[in-house]
């Protein structure tokens, strides 16, 4: 382990790269720790969902079964209320986005310092497992819902509506403003895919640090010398204060990220 707290914290901090990443995102590096957990959530929610589903039965349902009952008719009226028409699709990928988002937010809730350790065992030195905490991760998210939203605009409004409405919309039609009305709906796409992307990766971000600076608290785990009581008592409380607390930070992100999903793909169905 890192013999300071700095050190400590950068040593968290960095991924499992293919080279040394310069930045917080930098796409000309890829990070297997947050490839690896994204998938491995993926198929774990996934197999939970194939479970309930394998599992439901036409009688009295059993507590499982009501709950994701009761989540998949909450996603589906989220769907309806914001998307006017065919949902087939879109509602099962709200469904999907909420449950592998909060699945990713979960890892954060385990100790900081228990899968970096299980992760030196096998020659790892540096593991960083929080997917959603990696800007390159989410941006990936939010580029994939953009795709969706060009996809939907145009199956919706056929490729001269799509077309049109970039360089008729908001302004008019006239040829001296296509240019602007084109400018500013390209900043519009690009402003919702980083926001998206963004705001679900500051807000993990931010929680994933103050787990590290909790740990410091006790200085057990890091190897640091000057334990005191005060100390482990501090990140004792402090940390199951802040885990607590963040058991709701994961799931309103999650929710956010599939509530702005819904969002603006609805917003692509719909003309200015």
């Amino acid at each position: 382990m890192a013999g300071t707290a700095t050190e400590y914290i950068q040593h968290h901090l960095t991924h499992l790269s293919s080279v040394k990443q310069s930045s917080i995102v930098d796409f000309s590096v890829f990070n297997f720790d947050t490839a690896v957990f994204s998938i491995a959530m993926m198929a774990l929610a996934l197999w939970v969902m194939y479970l309930a589903a394998r599992k439901a039965t036409t009688g009295v349902p059993g507590k499982w079964q009501c709950a994701v009952e009761m989540l998949v008719d909450f996603v589906s009226d989220q769907a309806k209320s914001i998307v006017h028409g065919d949902r087939t699709f879109i509602a099962p990928l709200a469904l999907t986005v909420f449950v592998w988002v909060t699945f990713m937010n979960c890892i954060d809730l385990i100790p900081v310092d228990l899968l970096p350790i299980i992760g030196s065992w096998f020659g790892l030195h540096y593991l960083r497992p929080l997917p959603t905490a990696d800007l390159n991760g989410t941006l990936g998210i939010s580029c994939g819902v953009l795709l969706l939203m060009i996809y939907y605009g145009i199956k919706i409004k056929g490729i001269g509506g799509f077309n049109k409405e970039l360089f008729t919309a908001p302004f008019g039609n006239n040829p001296f403003l296509w240019p602007f009305n084109f400018l500013l709906n390209v900043i519009e796409y690009l402003a919702k895919t980083v926001s998206l992307g963004m705001r679900l990766f500051g807000n993990m971000y931010a929680g994933e640090l103050l787990f590290f600076l909790i740990a410091l608290l006790g200085g057990l785990w890091a190897g640091f010398d000057g334990l005191s009581i005060f100390g482990v008592v501090g990140h004792f409380f402090a940390g199951l204060c802040w885990w607590l607390f963040h058991v709701l930070i994961v799931l309103l992100q999650a929710f956010i990220m599939m509530m702005l999903t819904l969002v603006y793909i609805g917003q692509a169905h719909e003309g200015h």
